[in-house]
């Protein structure tokens, strides 16, 4: 499909781009950025006007459950990325926590093989750091890479064995692909369901404190020093994993870290009693913490936003928080919290935005896309950031309904997603 997208405000941070232009897509790839006369389109062109919308590379998410094998009754790869697609998102990473765990080759191509009948969106397989995620014997990531894998990552857990960990680390490196790293020391997290501040008190329930992520985040960056390897880590939540990583860079570290939009929307305070849609891992933290990554967003400390997508079914999420699995949905909500709380409030431009969520996720996975460079692939997203309204679970294309932002304001929508030239999603 060939499109004229006129007159919308084109963001692209890779090429420094911030203006209200034109995007011309030829055979699924950009042809031309500027201002274009409809003398030089071809008659056959889709034409999309794009006023009062901002024109962006692809918006990608690094950090997705899609739960397809073995759990599709919460998520498949088909209803995952259609959601995906409706958020805004034209390529995704999908962890490696399903049954059987994406810990080999033959995995990694399974996973390719159903995502190219059932995506509409780009796939790129995270594989396991150990085999069956057991923490005790490291996977063929190399073969895994040769057949498609573009990082490997623990994710659900951390590997508490730190030599299987820097020697995973090592064959990474070698393999030219980052490590994706949920830091939590399970030791340290007990019955742990929520974060330890007076609200876990007032509830109850046992809190997980912020020592569980440090300290992993902490070795993480030391063998990631050692090895060489990019470190990427996931869902930070605390104010000392931003610290240590604005440490870690100005020490030469290659270190990269993500936030999610539940990290820097919600505090603890905000938790509406034994609600288990308020549960996630690593859980809502202070207020304090909040700032932290707010401002680590903003100085460039913290690179990406990323959705940590986790659904659940409905009879799980009716448990109690002591009790109901950790996780939430954020694939169709992403954009729009990080509009509401991260833009209209001043705290990032436009810009800055698609930055953390396109450009530079492209570029720690070293994946073409985040850019509207003239002969890049056309994943292309186009949203407003004024369209007020409220968030509607039902109205989800996720099977997974978990998530406490139900009923809440916000701004800004999706119009169109575009992948390779061909519109995937379109608001109607």
């Amino acid at each position: 499909m060939n499109l004229w997208i006129k007159n919308g405000h084109v963001l692209d941070p890779a090429n420094h781009l911030d203006e209200v232009c034109d995007v011309y897509v030829k055979e699924g790839k950009v042809a031309c950025v500027g201002s274009l006369s409809s003398d030089k389109i071809p008659d056959e062109c889709t034409v999309i006007d794009a006023e009062g919308k901002y024109v962006m590379p692809g918006l990608v998410d690094l950090h997705v459950h899609l739960r397809e094998p073995g759990f599709e009754y919460k998520e498949t790869i088909y209803s995952g990325t259609h959601a995906m697609a409706k958020g805004g998102f034209t390529a995704v990473c999908p962890m490696p926590n399903t049954k059987p765990v994406i810990d080999s080759p033959a995995m990694i191509e399974k996973i390719l093989k159903i995502a190219k009948t059932d995506s509409p969106i780009r796939v790129y397989p995270v594989g396991a750091v150990t085999k069956g995620q057991l923490g005790e014997e490291m996977t063929d990531i190399a073969g895994m890479v040769k057949a498609g894998a573009k990082a490997i990552s623990e994710d659900g857990k951390s590997v508490m064995n730190a030599e299987i960990y820097r020697e995973a680390m090592k064959e990474a490196k070698k393999a030219g692909i980052p490590v994706l790293a949920h830091c939590e020391d399970k030791n340290m997290v007990g019955h742990g369901a929520m974060n330890a501040g007076e609200k876990a008190k007032e509830l109850g329930i046992c809190g997980i404190t912020n020592a569980v992520e440090d300290v992993i985040v902490a070795r993480d960056i030391l063998l990631a020093k050692e090895t060489g390897v990019h470190l990427h880590l996931c869902h930070c939540s605390t104010k000392d994993s931003v610290k240590m990583v604005r440490i870690a860079k100005k020490d030469g570290v290659s270190v990269s870290a993500e936030v999610c939009p539940h990290h820097f929307a919600m505090t603890e305070d905000e938790i509406a009693g034994d609600d288990a849609n308020y549960k996630m891992n690593p859980p809502l933290r202070s207020a304090a913490d909040v700032e932290a990554l707010v401002d680590g967003l903003a100085d460039g400390t913290m690179e990406a936003i990323s959705t940590d997508h986790a659904p659940h079914g409905e009879e799980e999420k009716k448990q109690s928080i002591a009790k109901a699995p950790f996780g939430i949905v954020g694939s169709e909500t992403a954009y729009a919290l990080s509009v509401t709380h991260l833009v209209k409030t001043g705290k990032l431009t436009p810009f800055q935005l698609v930055e953390k969520m396109s450009t530079n996720p492209c570029r720690i996975l070293s994946v073409p896309g985040g850019t509207l460079s003239v002969g890049a692939p056309a994943d292309i997203t186009i949203a407003d950031m004024d369209s007020e309204y409220v968030i509607d679970k039902n109205t989800f294309l996720s099977k997974g309904k978990n998530t406490p932002f139900d009923g809440a304001k916000v701004n800004g929508r999706v119009y169109y997603t575009i992948v390779g030239g061909n519109i995937v999603y379109q608001y109607e």
